[in-house]
């Protein structure tokens, strides 16, 4: 029976995660370890992405944490010189957001062939709504009447998207997708106000 994590073991896997990506792993646990600042990590995701542009591969890396106040969002992404930084560089963009202000956390999870009985969902996606983007989808708004040419100015859906990750079986294996509706699971329990 494997016993229950406590907080530095959160902590010490945190940084194993981290650490496994090979993606500049000092660079973003000394980030992330700055955004955290010293409080209890109670869940976390890391999620690697490359992208594929033309004949360059980028990457990208997103790592979540949960502390007992607070969701820490974590970005980092390489960049070729440029004329500001000549050398390769990465950019690491860190956000922490209070559990109190958190809004929504909405879960999506796909699952092939449901009617072959129950299996693990082929992915999932976790957005989390805060506040601090919005998303406004605008269309021009008309009436019943097909005759009608009248301006009826626009109708639109104002949408909080702050932060949404998707991840697959196939492209980042069974456990990522577990491991993503965990750490939406334990945000949601910790949104409970």
């Amino acid at each position: 029976m494997r016993r229950p994590l406590d907080d530095l073991d959160h902590a010490r896997d945190l940084r194993k995660a981290i650490d496994r990506t090979g993606y500049y792993p000092e660079v973003v646990g000394d980030a992330v370890d700055g955004a955290v600042a010293g409080e209890a990590v109670r869940a976390f995701f890391v999620h690697h992405e490359p992208t594929f542009e033309r004949d360059e591969v980028r990457r990208h890396l997103s790592v979540i944490v949960l502390t007992p106040s607070r969701l820490i969002l974590a970005h980092t992404d390489e960049h070729a010189g440029d004329d500001l930084l000549p050398e390769p560089y990465t950019s690491t963009s860190t956000e922490a957001v209070s559990l109190t202000a958190v809004k929504s956390v909405v879960v999506t999870r796909m699952t092939a062939n449901p009617t072959a009985g129950p299996q693990p969902p082929a992915e999932a996606v976790m957005t989390i709504g805060w506040g601090g983007v919005s998303r406004l989808d605008l269309e021009p708004a008309g009436c019943s009447d097909p005759q009608c040419d009248a301006d009826h100015g626009y109708a639109g859906v104002l949408a909080s998207d702050d932060f949404s990750l998707r991840v697959s079986a196939a492209a980042d294996g069974r456990d990522a997708v577990g491991g993503l509706l965990g750490f939406a699971a334990a945000l949601s329990a910790s949104t409970q106000h």
